[in-house]
């Protein structure tokens, strides 16, 4: 597993999904609880549907699977944004660990001004 977009995840991160994967569960992925209002919006930008946020998590990597189900995932010739999506989609049993906070995805140079000031504080 590697994780070059969220380089603040923690050795303990690491391990809680590894663990749940040797515990039994075809991938694990970390998660945090989401506290937007997330809406669904048609075409044209207008709102057809409110999610319910206590059913949702934003996830976050590491992620980890179980070897021959990631390749049999990845042959099957389906399409996802990410490997736990994939691995659900064929099938698999995907559970979630709890993910960290500070475990934020960097894409911007905000994200990454931020982390230099976390890893400063550190």
């Amino acid at each position: 597993m590697t994780t070059l977009d969220r380089p603040l995840a923690s050795p303990a991160l690491f391990a809680a999904v590894v663990d749940a994967v040797a515990g039994g569960a075809d991938g694990a992925v970390p998660a945090v609880a989401v506290t937007d209002t997330v809406k669904v919006v048609d075409s044209a930008g207008v709102v057809v549907d409110t999610l319910d946020r206590s059913t949702l998590v934003a996830v976050q990597t590491p992620q980890g699977f179980r070897a021959d189900v990631l390749r049999r995932a990845h042959a099957g010739g389906l399409e996802a944004t990410d490997d736990a999506a994939l691995v659900e989609r064929s099938g698999g049993r995907v559970v979630t660990v709890p993910g960290e906070p500070w475990n934020r995805k960097i894409t911007s140079p905000d994200d990454l001004d931020w982390a230099r000031q976390r890893i400063a504080r550190a």
